[in-house]
């Protein structure tokens, strides 16, 4: 009989907790469960900051934190449980960043905090106290964590990027419609 070590426990502890967090907002978006919108509230809500479309953007986000952040606590497939979670922690941040750390104040602080344990959980692997153990890790190989990570982070930088275009253009539309031919500079 194995003897699981305090590594393996914590593991679970922090798989459990970021995974029960994830999967929690996740349905909020999906199910409307917990006080959320559901895909139509969350489809309306994506589109109001700039991620279009809403329906995709509500489907994309909450699977990334429902089917992630189950898929972590349970610890299976962890590198792509990890880094779908990680992605739409980046994605969520980058809402939150224009209002600083701090989640007193609407900062990124706590998705980039959920984001941050997704990633670590996805590089460590979730410990033999999870299904990808039980099941020999077939869903939890060396060179998945790379894969699934760099996806994940060429899918969020195209989802990111293109929000802020439309930001960036709507700001535009909003001054007067034109970009300014020289940036002003009142340096001192």
């Amino acid at each position: 009989m194995t003897c699981y070590d305090r590594h393996d426990l914590g593991l679970l502890l922090l798989r459990l907790g970021t995974g029960g967090v994830l999967a929690a907002h996740g349905a909020q978006k999906l199910f409307g469960w917990f006080g959320g919108g559901g895909i139509e509230g969350t489809s309306q809500w994506m589109e109001s900051i700039g991620y279009k479309p809403g329906k995709t953007s509500a489907m994309a986000a909450g699977l990334a934190e429902f089917g992630g952040g189950t898929l972590l606590a349970l610890g299976l497939a962890t590198p792509a449980a990890g880094a779908a979670a990680a992605g739409g922690m980046a994605g969520a941040s980058a809402v939150h960043a224009p209002s600083g750390f701090f989640s007193t104040e609407g900062g990124l602080e706590h998705p980039a905090i959920l984001g941050l344990a997704a990633t670590g959980i996805a590089v460590a692997g979730p410990g033999r106290l999870s299904l990808d153990h039980a099941l020999g890790h077939i869903l939890n190989r060396g060179w998945m964590v790379p894969a699934a990570l760099g996806a994940a982070a060429v899918g969020t930088a195209t989802a990111v990027g293109r929000r802020n275009q439309r930001l960036r253009q709507a700001q535009r539309e909003a001054e007067g419609g034109q970009d300014p031919l020289f940036e002003e500079s009142f340096d001192e």
